[in-house]
């Protein structure tokens, strides 16, 4: 068994003497609230009674707007309590969380007639009762006080309300008279009862635009196998698991369901003496890389030339380009296993490059991954908009050829590469409508404003995979004067005054939709109950088509090769594409790699702070250890991409790229949002561009310049210390467990007979405190680490749970 030094931090690496005072003082005074400075969330500016009062975010909305109704159309306040309804006993209702073309079914707790906690419904083939943190702290997102509650509209530079729909139907209905060209500009759009609703709207044309983007993938396999879709992807299967910067565990798709999958070959048991291997290859340390058993950095420019190099490797007709030593000895090695595991075998890319993509298809029909590993016979709906659909968009906004433009889910002016473009582009068009919880970047140019729905206050349907359905129900009456916007799209769909204007909803519409779908009100109200409808088909075949391969690979090497420094972007498992940025929970996660809350901030590896910043955290002195180690002010840099930039505090991170930075995505939203949002971080997508097909999210010639500031970085997990006790963590690799499989059955034996001879209990080893035996059941709780990914979502899970306290980031 492997005996190897863990650490925290460098300080402790080095046995800093700062440390030690710190381990022997950790439990210091609170300092005075005023003497507290440094941006962010709850800090001097924020009187402590205005931030207590905002940690109860809107229960009151929910107490005095709801009134303990229920999704039915017979609403009693408990004074007149309905029959089945009993004070503090849950009730468990199935639904769908939906954003943006993400679909998790799940169910919600409700207790008293409001929605508290959401579980995963273990009825979903493919996520197994999965839930990810984003999903866990929706419920917060019901009550937040900064959704709009009525709808508006635009009267000079500022919104005023419309008392009531009927009203603003009238409004809109008359702006639109005599309209040509308009178009509905949603995000990925799942839901197929909506899409047929929109199919049936005269003129409308619609177009999905999606702030984390799959372009490059859809176009690569529309071009390799006719379809422009993204097949089904099975890591179960995989024995031998390549991944190009696709952080398929945290982000990239459908991370819960692949989750799910992977963690079934990491189990090992001695019966079962076996495990998947999982290569990574990306530039800065992301959560998916952190899980890998070998893992190999590389520049983000550089990406395409992985891709060749491994296609050349397994015999693909293509030149592989220069690379440095150890990557291409890690090349061969993995492309040596997928060779050896054939059919067994997988490998995704995170590229939104369509010449990546379809090298990477090319090597996956090479290692007979089709039909075993990655299934085209049940496809993945969650990524569907076309980058240069949406590009085409704003240059006919800005001839003027577009007359409305009605906007749900997407957010262009503030993730579109070129957002000031969009925004002077929608000045152009006559009508704009958003359809939208919040007022965000987008909506506050808009004329109109139509409040929606929460979706626990929701009904609907979503495909996340051809074959699979998983419905939406309200679990509670609408807090504030909201409605879907299908109905909207329903009243607006026919003239004024036209037969059937006016007298449908979407609530009607989708029943009447899946009762004639599926025969019978019994078997529509027996599928509402389980949330989900699976009718899984038979796996199919699909045709490869090799002819673009020699194109693709002609652009990949004709790239240009990046300059001293580059930029990568990321989404982080908490914020994602910054959609739920507003939410406190989500602010305060901690991020699984940094331990950092409530910012974005610069990944720099140790290299290039050394060169850049003149901090050597391996062989600095201790005092400079201990000045960058405990002390939340960290430098900033200025980072500098053709005329956009931005300032960034550095937080510098082992397992980074030496030429690269990488900046998370989500942060710097607009004021309108709450308090959680405001002021937090930068908005990074100005860094993203458009290569002709797709979005880039990096940046190959970046221009880095030292800053003479100090900014606030909050990071939980560095203050403690095992104070060199026995390591908690175990490892072994799997060819001695083979060899020894009891080695850890034998050891804790040994640890029973020197520390516990009389009761037996081994968790001496990792606890300072004497051994109390109490009889009886006790609660406890184990972590398999082959399993756990570090998605955060138990976090959440038990801030919901618990109650725990938001405290904001000078608190953390």
């Amino acid at each position: 068994m492997n005996q190897n030094k863990y650490w925290q931090n460098f300080g402790e690496l080095k046995g800093s003497e700062e440390l030690e005072n710190k381990i022997q003082n950790e439990f210091q005074e609170e300092l005075p609230f005023e003497d507290r400075s440094g941006k962010g969330w709850l800090e001097a500016a924020t009187p402590r009674r205005d931030f207590l009062k905002y940690l109860g975010y809107s229960t009151a909305a929910a107490t005095l707007a709801a009134s303990c109704k229920v999704p039915s159309r017979k609403v009693f306040p408990f004074g007149n309590k309905p029959a089945d309804v009993f004070p503090g006993v849950s009730k468990y209702y199935a639904t769908t969380y939906v954003q943006d073309g993400d679909v998790i079914p799940i169910l919600a707790k409700v207790r008293d007639g409001r929605p508290i906690k959401i579980e995963g419904n273990n009825l979903c083939s493919f996520t197994n009762g999965g839930t990810s943190a984003r999903v866990q702290a929706s419920v917060l997102d019901l009550y937040d006080t900064y959704r709009l509650t009525h709808p508006k509209r635009k009267a000079g530079e500022k919104f005023e309300e419309v008392p009531t729909f009927e009203q603003l139907d009238k409004m809109v209905g008359e702006a639109m008279n005599g309209i040509s060209n308009p178009v509905l500009l949603t995000s990925t759009l799942t839901s197929p009862s909506t899409k047929e609703i929109i199919s049936k709207y005269p003129g409308l044309k619609h177009i999905q635009y999606d702030a984390d983007s799959f372009s490059g993938m859809l176009l690569a396999n529309e071009a390799c196998f006719g379809k422009r879709s993204l097949p089904s992807y099975n890591f179960a299967n995989a024995k031998v698991i390549i991944s190009l910067g696709a952080d398929f565990l945290g982000t990239w798709l459908s991370p819960v369901e692949f989750a799910r999958q992977y963690s079934q070959k990491r189990k090992i048991n001695e019966k079962n003496p076996e495990m998947s291997k999982h290569y990574q290859f990306e530039s800065y340390l992301s959560m998916t890389g952190a899980s890998a058993d070998e893992r190999f950095t590389h520049r983000p420019s550089e990406t395409g030339g992985v891709a060749l190099a491994f296609f050349a490797a397994l015999g693909g007709n293509v030149s592989a380009p220069a690379l440095n030593e150890k990557l291409k000895k890690g090349i061969e090695k993995a492309a040596a296993d997928l060779k050896a595991n054939m059919g067994n075998a997988i490998v995704v890319s995170g590229s939104n490059d369509v010449n990546v993509q379809t090298i990477v298809n090319a090597i996956n029909n090479s290692i007979q991954a089709y039909g075993s590993t990655i299934d085209w016979s049940s496809t993945l709906n969650y990524r569907q908009g076309i980058e240069k659909d949406f590009n085409d968009l704003v240059s006919q906004m800005e001839a003027g050829q577009i007359g409305a433009l009605m906007i749900y889910g997407a957010n262009p002016a503030y993730d579109y590469h070129d957002a000031e473009r969009f925004k002077a582009a929608l000045k152009k068009v006559k009508v704009s409508v958003s359809f939208t919880e919040k007022m965000d970047e987008t909506s506050e140019l808009c004329n109109y404003l139509v409040p929606t729905n929460h979706f626990l206050e929701s009904w609907g349907d979503a495909e996340p995979k051809s074959g699979y359905t998983s419905f939406l129900q309200p679990t509670i009456h609408p807090l504030f004067k909201t409605r879907a916007f299908q109905s909207s799209l329903l009243k607006w769909s026919l003239p004024t005054g036209q037969a059937g204007n006016n007298n449908i909803d979407y609530e009607t519409y989708f029943k009447n939709y899946w009762v004639t779908k599926l025969g019978s009100q019994l078997v529509f109200d027996s599928a509402l109950q389980n949330g989900v409808l699976e009718n899984t088909s038979a796996i199919s075949s699909v045709t490869f088509n090799s002819g673009s391969i020699s194109g693709a690979a002609a652009s990949i090497s004709s790239y240009k090769k990046g300059g001293k420094a580059e930029l990568a972007l990321y989404q982080k498992v908490s914020i994602g594409t910054g959609k739920q940025s507003g939410n406190p929970w989500l602010q305060e996660l901690p991020d699984p790699i940094t331990k950092a809350t409530w910012d974005n901030y610069a990944m720099m590896s140790m290299s290039m702070a050394k060169e850049l910043l003149g901090i050597d955290l391996v062989n600095g002195t201790e005092k400079q250890v201990n000045n960058y180690e405990y002390y939340p002010e960290k430098p900033v840099i200025k980072i500098s991409v053709g005329k956009k930039e931005l300032e960034l505090p550095v937080l510098i991170i082992p397992g980074m790229n030496s030429d690269t930075i990488a900046v998370a995505v989500g942060y710097g939203r607009t004021k309108n949002l709450g308090k959680a949002a405001e002021g937090v971080g930068q908005n990074a997508y100005i860094f993203s561009s458009f290569n002709g097909n797709s979005t880039d999210y990096f940046a190959s010639d970046v221009s880095v310049t030292k800053v003479d500031k100090k900014y606030k970085i909050a990071q939980a997990q560095i203050h403690n210390s095992y104070e060199n006790r026995t390591e908690v963590v175990k490892e072994t690799t799997l060819a001695t467990f083979k060899k020894y499989p009891n080695q850890f059955k034998e050891f804790r034996e040994e640890l029973a007979k020197d520390f516990a001879p009389k009761t037996g209990d081994f968790r001496t080893e990792a606890t300072i405190y004497p051994d109390h035996p109490q009889p009886g059941l006790k609660w406890g709780m184990s972590i398999d680490m082959n399993s756990c990914v570090a998605c955060g979502a138990c976090v959440v899970a038990c801030h919901a749970e618990n109650n725990v306290p938001v405290v904001g980031k000078s608190e953390v």
